[in-house]
């Protein structure tokens, strides 16, 4: 389904370099899935990725993936969108994924400068229609030879819904209901949901589900985490008072027996704003965005500053909190728990996935976690079409909501390492997936749309079957070798409780991931929920970062104490997981956003030297047990989980397995203009970015 739109030769592509303009020349292709660099040496380039994506290349760019395009026009630089005057003699491509991508474009014909450029903004930049999508191009053509679900449930049926009610024990107070059948209740719920026994069918249909308790999960005390969308705002009085009785009348049913008790919170009010969160996260992912040497030390002399100027960590710590007092109301007060939302599919996706992923162990596996995902945001209406803003519609609708949680995740993922059996990679290519249009995952937003589109292109498809593909059949990006990074080989399959375990070294940090609240290692006294009161550690720090450390809304005594005596317990890797949130331990998830930076690479080092150790180790065990099965004459079925052979750790980097060993980076010296800049600084940023060596561990 892949058509050639337009095309430029003798492209030059920069590599990130500092200004040796070192590089290699091509063609540079758009089409109506990507932007592609065809390397003009890359037939006799011996450095094949190990880490291979069959759809997207390492010079490949999908359309939904470029944020935003620069011109460079007498050495300044201008972004480019709509109808362009004066064409470039530069073209700086930055994606959502983080890469940054140079071309020169002095060499090309002046017409083919014109049809590239205009074409790539055109493509890329500007709203487009649904259908347009190259999603419904490539499921007209879709190969049919894929290995399916894998089992992830996709809670398409009632039969799944009714399953996972068995298996959360949530069977005896909820129902699967199917007032939704053919969306006679609203377009914007799933067809198949879960509400409260007592909940009448007429209730469901009155004002379109708003103001009904759906279930997201029960707990093994049969506390049952829910979610409500409101009502509109702006309403007469007379709608406002029968809303508000339909309300008490649907609060009053569920707080009866054999119910628990029931606690609302209004996520609106009690976490940041959506707005908020996209504007946090645009500033954050513009510390990432550097093309050149020059630009990546700049930053480096007010790392700490930058870093809390964007408020990101505060947002992620913020959301773990709010996650953290949700799982002490149900597994100690046994109260059940209702999220509040205008439309419960933002926030609320957010905190009942992570309330789940800390609470079920069955969602820290792959296909526990797959199945969380498809529940909770895909059927459960996510806008990803609107808030990953796929057509170029509307800014205003932007927010990387999606991106959150799977940062949320990652904090628990390097925190908890072997009660997961994913892998931080795993979370990384998820997010890139974000951003291939191939699968219908992340390209709807909701369950009625893509059925709505998939009927009707199917009656319009006469040559053969319209299928969409789903993100989590991973042998479409990934042959098993690749996939072998994926899963965690240190996953803990049984409970361990352990406690050699739970005290596991600090790691020692250079350039610090973490905003440094505590001048040494905290502690166990100091507890985020304790306002700070160490006279020499507040002069030390100054007001400035006061915000991190006095929370405003303190929270009660009881939650105070289920965090502390959870983090004073060894840790059951298949009970309940709480995150560390003191401000240290929320890190930057270093993998995603330092992958293409080759200045922040470890040589030799970072989680990846232990990876290829223990993933070496478990390939020498395996040809030995085949050898030992073909010397007792067994017979081997020859379905071996294969593990990639990795090369000599020494030549690996921290950014493997996305890009491999690149140039040394020598941190220049400091001019002396540059501290003139910084005297009017806080104390903070002088004092810790002084012993700071970015050559050194950035993990």
């Amino acid at each position: 389904g892949e058509l050639l739109l337009c095309e430029a030769s003798t492209v030059y592509k920069y590599m990130q370099e500092d200004g040796s303009n070192r590089g290699t020349y091509g063609k540079l292709v758009c089409t109506n899935f990507k932007i592609s660099f065809l390397d003009d040496d890359s037939a006799s380039d011996d450095n094949e990725p190990q880490f291979k994506n069959k759809i997207v290349g390492e010079n490949d760019i999908t359309l939904q993936c470029v944020d935003q395009i620069y011109g460079v026009y007498d050495e300044k630089k201008k972004l480019l969108t709509g109808q362009l005057r004066k064409y470039p003699e530069k073209l700086i491509i930055c994606c959502k994924d983080l890469r940054v991508f140079n071309f020169c474009l002095r060499y090309t014909k002046e017409e083919e400068v014109k049809r590239i450029v205009s074409g790539i903004v055109h493509h890329s930049q500007t709203p487009k229609l649904l259908k347009r999508l190259f999603l419904f191009s490539y499921a007209s053509a879709a190969p049919n030879n894929t290995d399916g679900r894998n089992q992830t449930v996709m809670f398409e049926t009632l039969e799944d819904w009714r399953d996972e009610l068995e298996r959360t024990k949530g069977n005896v107070r909820y129902k699967a209901v199917t007032t939704n059948e053919g969306y006679r209740v609203s377009e914007k719920l799933p067809l198949y949901f879960v509400v409260p026994i007592c909940i009448s069918e007429e209730s469901i249909l009155k004002y379109e589900g708003r103001g009904i308790p759906i279930w997201c999960w029960s707990c093994h005390n049969g506390a049952a985490l829910l979610k409500m969308s409101t009502f509109p705002k702006e309403q007469d009085d007379g709608t406002s008072q029968m809303q508000k009785a339909f309300l008490d009348g649907i609060y009053k049913t569920i707080s009866k027996p054999p119910y628990e008790l029931l606690k609302l919170d209004d996520l609106s009010s009690s976490l940041p704003s959506l707005q908020d969160i996209q504007t946090a996260y645009t500033r954050f992912k513009q510390l990432f965005l550097i093309d050149n040497s020059t630009d990546f030390w700049a930053t480096d002399v007010k790392w700490f500053s930058l870093l809390e100027s964007t408020n990101w960590l505060e947002i992620i710590r913020r959301v773990l909190k709010k996650a953290i007092e949700v799982a002490e109301c149900l597994e100690v007060q046994h109260t059940n728990v209702l999220l509040i939302e205008e439309s419960a599919t933002d926030l609320c996706c957010v905190i009942s996935s992570l309330v789940q992923v800390m609470m079920d162990s069955y969602s820290r596996t792959k296909s526990g976690f797959q199945s969380l995902i498809q529940k909770e945001w895909v059927v459960g209406g996510h806008g990803f079409l609107d808030r990953c803003n796929h057509l170029h519609k509307s800014e205003k609708e932007e927010a990387p909501v999606f991106l959150l949680l799977l940062n949320c995740v990652w904090q628990l993922v390097q925190q908890y390492p072997p009660a997961f059996e994913f892998t931080e990679t795993y979370l990384t290519v998820l997010s890139d997936s974000l951003y291939v249009p191939i699968f219908s995952t992340f390209f709807f937003n909701s369950q009625h749309q893509r059925d709505t589109n998939k009927s009707v292109e199917s009656l319009k498809t006469q040559s053969g079957p319209f299928r969409f593909l789903t993100v989590w059949d991973w042998a479409v990006q990934f042959d098993p070798k690749a996939q072998a990074f994926l899963n965690n080989p240190l996953y803990a399959e049984k409970p361990k409780p352990d406690k050699s375990q739970r005290k596991t070294a600090r790691f020692k940090h250079q350039r610090q991931l973490s905003l440094p609240l505590t001048q040494a290692k905290p502690s166990t006294k100091r507890g985020f929920f304790r306002e700070e009161t160490d006279h020499l550690i507040k002069n030390i720090l100054g007001k400035r970062i006061g915000k991190f450390i006095n929370s405003a809304d303190e929270p009660p005594n009881s939650l105070r104490e289920f965090y502390d005596s959870w983090h004073s317990k060894p840790v059951d890797y298949h009970g309940l997981l709480l995150p560390r949130i003191d401000g240290p331990e929320i890190k930057v998830w270093a993998q995603r956003y330092l992958r293409w930076i080759p200045e922040a690479q470890l040589h030799g080092g970072g989680t990846i030297a232990t990876a290829a150790k223990i993933l070496d180790l478990m390939e020498e065990v395996q040809s030995l047990q085949v050898k030992m099965d073909e010397e007792h004459s067994q017979a081997v079925s020859g379905d071996v989980h294969s593990v990639p052979m990795l090369r000599n750790s020494a030549r690996l980097s921290s950014l493997f397995p996305f890009a491999l060993l690149q140039r040394q980076s020598v941190k220049p010296a400091l001019p002396t203009s540059t501290w003139k800049d910084l005297e009017d600084e806080d104390d903070l940023v002088k004092r810790d970015d002084e012993f700071v060596d970015l050559s050194g561990d950035m993990l």
